[in-house]
């Protein structure tokens, strides 16, 4: 076990230090995440006509932190990785050779994804704390202490929908192109907990919604950062573990399944 694990140490090592090279591109990005929140602020800032007013349990200041915060995440976790390169892999046939090297393919692709995101988000984090200390002031309530509790859920939501997302990219053994499947699944991440969150929706679409990735990956970080309680922060770990647990035994099955149709068709 600790030999399996040192390796795909080795590869989250080889490309984070290769990505600390790259800070300047990933930078760039922070045009789009701006312009991004700027819009939200401005426009939660006219909706809340009253600052004092409630939003679905929201004051103005949470509602444009939760953005703000869900945002930081969505920006900085995305790679192409877990996308166009598996996507690219099992198209262009070269996942043949990968396979047979000594580490399993889907891990080694959430090694080298892990290795990405560790330096895209913390940057992210730190633009996202400026632009709102600046731009909106403290957030009410929060205390520092609130982010051991967070932390987690951040990597595990993110972890979370890699794994789902990846899932979705194997799906290239059996059909042409997966990123329309890729683009709807993004859609739902994105309009259903990340612009919006799930308080702002019909109660039983809260329901359906808590059933599903979406609930664990932007939303639960999101809502313990701006609201947080030890009820809620246990509730979404508890889901956030069991998805992942649902996603990866969902993973192997579909990645074992692709590499025995590689073999019944000569590879």
């Amino acid at each position: 076990m600790s030999r399996m694990l040192k390796k795909y140490t080795v590869i989250y090592k080889s490309v984070l230090i290769e990505n600390l090279q790259y800070m300047f591109n990933i930078a760039m990005g922070f045009i789009s995440y701006f312009i991004m929140c700027f819009v939200f602020i401005k426009l939660w800032n006219y909706i809340y006509a009253d600052p004092g007013d409630l939003i679905a349990g929201y004051t103005k200041e949470q509602m444009i932190w939760y953005v703000m915060i869900t945002e930081m995440v969505w920006f900085g976790a995305r790679s192409s990785t877990i996308t166009r390169q598996v996507s690219s892999d099992i198209r262009g046939g070269n996942i043949a050779y990968l396979m047979n090297k000594p580490y399993h393919y889907t891990l080694y692709i959430l090694a080298k994804y892990t290795g990405e995101w560790s330096i895209q988000l913390p940057m992210y984090a730190l633009l996202a704390t400026v632009m709102g200390v600046t731009m909106i002031g403290s957030l009410p309530g929060f205390r520092p202490v609130t982010l051991l509790a967070s932390v987690p859920c951040v990597i595990l939501g993110v972890t979370v929908n890699a794994v789902f997302k990846l899932c979705i990219s194997l799906l290239s053994f059996w059909i042409e192109d997966s990123a329309p499947f890729q683009w709807i699944y993004d859609k739902l991440i994105l309009v259903m907990g990340t612009l919006f969150p799930i308080e702002i929706f019909p109660g039983a679409l809260q329901f359906l919604f808590k059933l599903t990735p979406i609930y664990t990956v932007c939303y639960g970080p999101a809502k313990l950062i701006v609201d947080f309680s030890a009820e809620k922060c246990a509730e979404i770990l508890l889901t956030q573990l069991l998805y992942l647990c649902a996603g990866l035994l969902l993973m192997f099955f579909i990645y074992g399944k692709g590499v025995r149709k590689l073999y019944v068709n000569g590879g």
